[in-house]
């Protein structure tokens, strides 16, 4: 097959697909009389993916078909975007995540926070990993690339909880006893 006949059946099953969502779209959005719009795009999904496995191949077809049905979903959906303007006055709103506690800034919080999000943060993670992949059953590789894999998650953690926290003392504690845990666990079996 040469690449013009293959971008021309492309062409061909992409426009399927913009009208086969765009049927959906259209289903999705009336209130009543929806089977008729929605019978119709789903049938003319269908045989846009027969059609892509009859003309492209079994496996190449159904791939490419699956694949432009998913960018001209998105693009029918993303047509009938419409951008409203904000409400003005608008308290808080509810549900969403409160903002961290007002603080008093001062010099020793800040460079206490900054270390703990940062570096202590680091070696509490660090212990962590270093203790599962030392206590954990299972063969070494595992246990190694497992415990590697725990250090960025819980280094991401004490960070976001550490920048969150009003409570900096609070943190500070928790995670040098973390830390202090962590790597007192893993000396006392060792790496075996």
């Amino acid at each position: 097959m040469t690449g013009g006949a293959l971008l021309g059946e492309m062409a061909v099953i992409f426009g399927g697909a913009i009208s086969g969502s765009w049927l959906l779209r259209r289903a999705w959005s009336l209130k009543t009389g929806k089977a008729p719009w929605r019978w119709a795009g789903l049938s003319l999904l269908a045989i846009n993916l027969i059609w892509s496995a009859w003309a492209l191949g079994y496996a190449r077809g159904p791939f490419i078909a699956l694949t432009l049905l998913a960018v001209a979903a998105l693009g029918v959906i993303a047509s009938g975007h419409t951008l409203r303007p904000a409400k003005a006055g608008r308290a808080a709103r509810e549900g969403l995540a409160p903002e961290p506690a007002e603080r008093a800034m001062s010099a020793w919080r800040t460079t206490l926070r900054w270390s703990l999000a940062g570096p202590v943060g680091m070696i509490a993670a660090m212990a962590l990993g270093i203790s599962y992949a030392v206590w954990a059953p299972g063969e070494m590789q595992t246990r190694l690339l497992i415990g590697g894999l725990i250090v960025p998650l819980a280094w991401g953690g004490a960070m976001a909880w550490t920048l969150a926290d009003s409570r900096i003392l609070r943190a500070t504690a928790m995670l040098v006893g973390t830390a202090v845990f962590g790597f007192g666990a893993a000396m006392l079996k060792g790496f075996t």
